[in-house]
């Protein structure tokens, strides 16, 4: 048996063997969640039969922010603050997170999400835009410039997903476990929050209370455990022998430290996309527009103006 599958069935005991307590079980009405997580300037468009949780704030190019599974737009809160005064930005909440939810057709493949994308831009009016993805919303910007290159101005990839893995991160291991997903639909404790996020960041001491606490009520949030559970429990296609024909410019920022898609798979994008620029951070894991809002936004917005003149 390998380590992490290992760790992962030992993870799994530990749940077994905890009280259920009920603030760690309970599915979250989206109505409670909104009073919280949906201050202004949140706004809500309608979706593929959805309403989609959205932020659209600065003016001048747009990018369209798309956050990593587990996440939400949120995790661009520093983004905004440094760019705002020079871009628009729109951020949403992707089907399955956050206070958007779930989709009715359980529908979570990248050609999913990538049509979603596409009728979200043409509700919105936006014609053209960078895209920028962190992990699986990496995987959809770089799917969706491939499948609509005249919408694409540039991409920004941050520890993107795009190409196999040696290893699985313990969390997904154990979403393949039948045991857990039973057990992941009635009790998600800030404990196993907590952890994931640990696998995620390099400087622990960032993760605080309020952040662990905003992961788990927005995964909380009725249908999206049952959502996840469905990604995790299906395969992704691999896309790294398409990646060579994306033409957009793009700047690949990657964490040193992301225990979840090793640095190696930045140097393999870099490898195989004709015109695009690679940062790596020594300090950071599988976000660091979270654990180095500002650094990772001023580079960015370096790579940006560049691609604007």
């Amino acid at each position: 048996m390998r380590s992490d599958q290992a760790a992962a069935i030992a993870l799994l005991a530990v749940l077994i063997s905890l009280p259920l307590r009920s603030d760690a079980q309970c599915d979250k009405s989206p109505e409670r969640l909104q009073r919280i997580y949906a201050q202004p300037p949140s706004q809500f468009v309608s979706v593929d039969g959805m309403d989609v949780h959205i932020r659209d704030e600065g003016t001048g190019p747009v990018l369209v922010l798309l956050h990593g599974m587990f996440s939400s737009l949120h995790t661009w809160d520093g983004w905004v603050a440094a760019l705002q005064d020079s871009f628009r930005l729109v951020r949403l909440d992707l089907p399955g997170f956050g206070l958007t939810g779930p989709r009715s057709d359980d529908n979570y493949t990248l050609p999913g999400y990538v049509d979603f994308l596409d009728a979200l831009l043409d509700e919105l009016e936006i014609e053209r835009a960078f895209l920028v993805g962190n992990s699986l919303g990496g995987g959809i910007a770089w799917e969706y410039a491939l499948a609509h290159p005249s919408r694409v101005q540039g991409l920004i990839l941050i520890d993107a997903i795009g190409y196999p893995r040696d290893t699985t991160p313990r969390i997904m291991v154990l979403g393949a476990i039948p045991g857990f997903k039973h057990i992941f639909r009635i009790f998600t404790p800030r404990f196993l929050i907590r952890r994931v996020l640990r696998g995620a960041y390099a400087d622990h001491r960032k993760i605080t209370r309020e952040l662990v606490k905003r992961y788990q009520q927005l995964i909380l949030r009725e249908g999206n455990r049952a959502a996840i559970l469905k990604m995790l429990g299906q395969p992704y296609p691999y896309g790294g022998d398409r990646i060579q024909y994306l033409k957009a410019p793009t700047l690949i920022m990657w964490g040193e430290q992301d225990n979840w898609i090793p640095v190696k798979h930045a140097y393999l994008f870099h490898a195989d996309l004709p015109y695009s620029h690679l940062l790596t951070y020594p300090r950071a894991g599988h976000a660091p527009m979270e654990e180095l809002p500002e650094r990772t936004a001023g580079d960015a917005k370096t790579f940006l103006h560049r691609g604007l003149k």
